[in-house]
């Protein structure tokens, strides 16, 4: 079992053939808000092994462990990462949202490997090759986003969002989100940080705004209008699409994010 459709594609990525993998928070679902059912609650007490996300991600998971009765120890993939903190509301907090990063995601598959080894040691060349094959595959996906971003003069890197859970691509790629919402898609904004956010947006001449696939889109929506700024489509912040839809490997959900942002830098 995996909290989240992100985290569920790159386990599969490691496991291969060897693991069957059920995401609790669906394609498409947010894993801030998420609200497990019984189902849920019967697959993680079924789990050979549980991988979290961790770092407030999953604040949902603590009350399923106890209505399933499940006895294991999640594995918190996240663990090794160099954690990016950031005030809000007066309180120094860590953002979850490392898989925006595959330079993070390569912790995750480490994490991951040495897990299902240690659940199914007789598999642990497998996982091994699958585990270097996917981090090659990682770098070049951080190579691919450099390539394309770093043509983008810095002071046009500039992108509105509706939470802030784009800080570690904005880390590490040089890009500067705004949003209206902090870390979790649960925290509500104020009519003054709203006009705050505004008024900012105009003074650095943000001209494109984007919405999240698992997230209320109506704030966003107002901020935009009172600024000007123009529509640059969908990004894919914290889950897969469905297999249909653009995004339904963690791969592709990261190179379709950096083509949309790269389109809305040049104007297109």
């Amino acid at each position: 079992v995996a909290s989240f459709s992100v985290l569920a594609d790159v386990v599969t990525q490691v496991g291969g053939d060897h693991i069957n993998v059920k995401s609790l928070v669906p394609p498409n679902g947010d894993p801030h808000e998420f609200e497990p059912a019984p189902d849920d609650a019967k697959s993680l007490k079924e789990a050979d092994v549980t991988f979290i996300s961790g770092e407030g991600l999953e604040v949902w998971f603590k009350k399923l462990v106890t209505a399933s009765g499940y006895s294991g120890k999640p594995v918190v993939v996240s663990e090794g990462i160099k954690m990016r903190e950031m005030e809000e509301d007066g309180k120094t907090i860590t953002d979850p949202h490392v898989w925006n990063s595959p330079v993070n995601v390569k912790v995750w598959v480490a994490n991951i490997e040495k897990a299902l080894a240690a659940a199914d040691p007789a598999d642990t060349a497998d996982f091994k090759a699958n585990a270097a094959k996917y981090r090659k595959e990682l770098d070049a996906l951080n190579s691919y986003a450099k390539s394309v971003i770093e043509t983008v003069p810095k002071d046009r890197r500039k992108i509105l969002t509706s939470h802030d859970a784009f800080g570690y691509f904005g880390r590490e790629y040089g890009v500067q989100f705004l949003s209206p919402l902090g870390l979790s898609t649960e925290t509500e904004a104020s009519a003054a940080d709203v006009a705050k956010l505004i008024d900012q947006i105009k003074a650095e001449k943000v001209k494109t705004y984007f919405f999240e696939n698992s997230n209320d889109s109506r704030l966003v929506d107002q901020i935009a209008k009172a600024t000007g700024a123009q529509p640059g489509g969908e990004l894919y912040v914290e889950s897969l699409s469905t297999a249909d839809g653009p995004a339904p490997t963690y791969a592709k959900m990261f190179r379709y994010n950096v083509d949309r942002l790269s389109k809305a830098f040049a104007g297109t």
